[in-house]
C-alpha cells in the first residue's frame, strides 16, 4: 500500500482526495499548507505527492521546487489554474504530471499509478524495451510496435515515440522532448516536434485527424494515452 499526501487548502478538497486514496487502495495523508506538507515529507513514508498550487503560505509552484531539492518522490499537480505557463512552470520544476480540477476519480488515479511505477523503475538498469498501451520499443533492435505489428520509423521519429513511451502517460512539454531528441540548442524548435508528431500520427493513429493515441496538450507538451 502506497502512502500518498494531498495537500490543498479547501477541507471539502482534502476529503474528497483521502477518500479516492483510499478507494484506490492507497493510505491517505493530508495537509492545509506547504508548512503542514513539508514537516510530513521530512518524516519520510511519503510515496506520492498530489500537489494544489494555490497554498496560503507559500505558491505551489515554489514547493514543487523545494520538495524536488530534497526527493524524488512523484509530484502531481492538481490544480484549477488555467494559465499554461504555471503548469509548464510546474513539469520543469519537476512535477510528474498535472490534473486540472474539477477532476474525473478514476483519471487521478491512473496517473498516480503511472507515477508510482515510473519511480519504481528509476533504481533500476534502463531496460531494453519499454511498453504503454499498444506501443512497444525495443531498444536494442530500433524497433517499434503497434499492437504487435512493426512500425517503420524514422530516427527522430522513433526518439520521440520512444521519449513518449517512457512517459507512460505523462505530459512532457514541447521542451523536454526537444532537448531530449535534439539536444539544447533546439528547445525552441517546436516546428521540429510538430512535423515528427504529424508523421507519427500518421503511422500511428486509425485517424490522424482525431489522434487518440498522441494527445496534445494545447501549448504546453504531449503525452501519450493508453488506448488499448
Amino acid at each position: 500500500m502506497s502512502r500518498v499526501l494531498a495537500v490543498d487548502d479547501e477541507p471539502a478538497i482534502r476529503r474528497l482526495l483521502a477518500a479516492i486514496l483510499t478507494r484506490g487502495g492507497h493510505e491517505a495523508a493530508t495537509a492545509a499548507n506547504a508548512r503542514e506538507a513539508l514537516a510530513l515529507l521530512a518524516r519520510g513514508g511519503i510515496d506520492a505527492v498530489l500537489l494544489d498550487l494555490g497554498l496560503p503560505d507559500r505558491d505551489g509552484i515554489e514547493l514543487v521546487g523545494a520538495i524536488r531539492a530534497e526527493s524524488q518522490v512523484p509530484i502531481i499537480v492538481v490544480t484549477a489554474r488555467s494559465d499554461v505557463s504555471e503548469k509548464i512552470a510546474a513539469l520543469d520544476l519537476g512535477a510528474d504530471d498535472y490534473v486540472t480540477k474539477p477532476f474525473d476519480a478514476d483519471e487521478l488515479l491512473a496517473r498516480l499509478r503511472s507515477a508510482l511505477r515510473r519511480a519504481e523503475s528509476n533504481g533500476e538498469a534502463r531496460p531494453e524495451s519499454v511498453e504503454f498501451g499498444p506501443i512497444a520499443i525495443d531498444r536494442a533492435r530500433h524497433e517499434a510496435r503497434l499492437n504487435g505489428a512493426p512500425v517503420a520509423l524514422t530516427p527522430k521519429e522513433f526518439a520521440v515515440l520512444e521519449t513518449l513511451t517512457e512517459a507512460g502517460g505523462r505530459v512532457l512539454t514541447h521542451a523536454a522532448i526537444l532537448e531530449r531528441v535534439w539536444g539544447k540548442a533546439h528547445v525552441a524548435d517546436v516546428d521540429y516536434l510538430r512535423v515528427a508528431i504529424r508523421a507519427l500520427r500518421l503511422k500511428l493513429e486509425a485517424d490522424p485527424s482525431a489522434p487518440r493515441l498522441i494527445r496534445n496538450e494545447p501549448a504546453i507538451g504531449y503525452r501519450l494515452a493508453d488506448i488499448a
